[in-house]
């Protein structure tokens, strides 16, 4: 069971990267420090743009339009922070 918590937690770290990865790199490119028509750029965007749509779009049906701040990243970071807490503070149950 430990391993499961291990797996579970790494995970999460792993989706902590990619969102903060996901924010920079679209202040990046709104900033026009990092262009698209760079086919690495590009690239890079659109995965990371397609990895993390699915969990955005499902927040943002809950979230009121904000007239062009997106607050899907901040809440999926908050949500991801708080399953960490809830897994350390229980990891006895997988031990």
């Amino acid at each position: 069971m430990q391993s499961l918590f291990q797996i579970l937690m790494l995970l999460l770290d792993v989706l902590w990267f990619l969102i903060i990865a996901h924010v920079i790199m679209s202040w990046l490119i709104n900033f026009q420090v990092l262009n698209l028509r760079q086919q690495f750029v590009a690239q890079v965007w659109h995965g990371l743009n397609r990895l993390l749509e699915p969990i955005y779009g499902r927040v943002r049906r809950f979230l009121p339009p904000m007239s062009g701040i997106d607050l899907a990243p901040l809440v999926v970071l908050v949500a991801v922070y708080a399953l960490r807490i809830v897994l350390i503070n229980n990891a006895a149950a997988f031990f």
